[in-house]
């Protein structure tokens, strides 16, 4: 599990009580070094920014049981050498899973703002859940992805989920922490109009970055020359060929390949549209991609 921790550097934003003696685990308290302890753990105080009890999720303005509308999140376990292997180089293996950690939290503790909205863990590999809940201390369900094709794990995502009793279900990936909410709100409000039978949300790779749905539709999951730039093309094909009716959210971006981490240290730079990624900002910060102080950036 030591692979799986985050690394905050010296924020203190996430807590996670692992035990009532007061043990945490999270990012090194007042390390600005990005070591570890001699135990192996990231530790810092026992208290959090944000104001939550990381056991029960209370004071996140927790939702009730009956919500409506589920917001999957794909997820592999941040583990070094398996996750962002795309960004090495200019990142090292562990970097780069470090980073992917950042990027997981801020977009599931942003999700966790949406109303009337269920926040589910699609994660990888299954028995990876216990490392997950170290990470997360949000109030997220945690379902296993199934299925051996990208298309597979996502519809089975779907099937899932619908099976629940949600009536429209949103999945989106954890590498966008940037993603604006009003995408995600956009999307669960097209997904109310009769007239479409699917939302998608266009990245700028030739792929989407958001997939919804209120009924199970395959066919727009086969067929697919998936990781391609021909990804949404084939998918609109699909549902052409199937006569469904698909609306488009505003396009955005995932971070996947070195052009793709330089726009996100350059908007978070600029502030530059989407939202805030705190812990992205503070982890590309201590690497040099994001410098304060008129420093010039890292390439």
């Amino acid at each position: 599990m030591s692979s799986y921790l985050p690394p905050w550097g010296d924020r203190d934003d996430i807590v996670v009580r692992i035990n009532d003696s007061h043990d945490f685990v999270s990012g090194p308290h007042n390390d600005t070094t990005g070591q570890h302890d001699t135990g192996g753990r990231w530790l810092c105080q026992p208290n959090s920014v944000s104001g939550r009890d990381c056991r029960t999720g209370e004071g996140l303005d927790r939702k009730n049981n009956m919500a409506s509308n589920a917001l999957a999140i794909f997820a592999k376990a941040p583990a070094v050498g398996e996750v962002k292997t795309r960004l090495c180089p200019p990142l090292s293996p562990t970097e780069a899973a470090e980073l992917a950690c950042c990027f997981l939290v801020d977009t599931v503790e942003r999700a966790c703002t949406l109303v009337d909205v269920q926040v589910s863990l699609a994660i990888t590999p299954a028995e990876s859940e216990p490392a997950f809940r170290v990470l997360l201390p949000f109030p997220v369900q945690y379902i296993p992805q199934r299925g051996k094709s990208l298309g597979e794990r996502e519809v089975n995502v779907f099937v899932d989920l619908l099976s629940q009793g949600f009536s429209s279900v949103v999945l989106i990936g954890s590498d966008i922490p940037t993603l604006p909410l009003v995408h995600l709100r956009t999307a669960f409000t097209q997904l109310q109009d009769p007239r479409f039978d699917a939302v998608l949300g266009p990245s700028q790779d030739g792929g989407y970055y958001l997939v919804g749905m209120r009924a199970v539709h395959r066919e727009l999951f086969e067929n697919i020359t998936w990781s391609t730039p021909q990804v949404l093309a084939q998918t609109l094909a699909q549902a052409r060929r199937h006569h469904l009716h698909v609306s488009l959210v505003p396009s955005w971006y995932d971070v996947d390949t070195v052009e793709d981490l330089q726009r996100l240290a350059a908007d978070l730079r600029q502030n530059r549209g989407g939202e805030d990624a705190p812990r992205t900002r503070a982890y590309l910060t201590r690497l040099g991609w994001c410098p304060a102080n008129g420093e010039e950036a890292l390439s």
